[in-house]
């Protein structure tokens, strides 16, 4: 099973592909929804790098992603996807 991690926010990459699909009314629904019920599902991220230059990397909930920010959260929950070894 998948562990939750509560992420700082400012340590989250977005890759480029993912934000021309941001939809800002979908992410002020979200928001709206985490206000009064908090966050329901976590992000899914993975870990890029090593030591002080380590950030995660945005899987899946870039719009949850956005709503947290949009609402000032510094921190937001979110499974780490752990990269297979072959």
């Amino acid at each position: 099973m998948l562990e939750q991690h509560r992420l700082p926010i400012d340590r989250i990459h977005v890759p480029v592909k993912r934000v021309r699909t941001l939809d800002p009314a979908k992410v002020a629904a979200l928001a709206e929804d985490m206000l009064e019920h908090g966050q329901k599902v976590p992000i899914r991220c993975r870990v890029d790098g090593k030591g002080p230059e380590m950030r995660y990397v945005l899987i899946e909930g870039y719009h949850r992603l956005e709503a947290a920010k949009a609402l000032g959260e510094k921190t937001i929950v979110s499974y780490l996807a752990q990269a297979r070894v072959f």
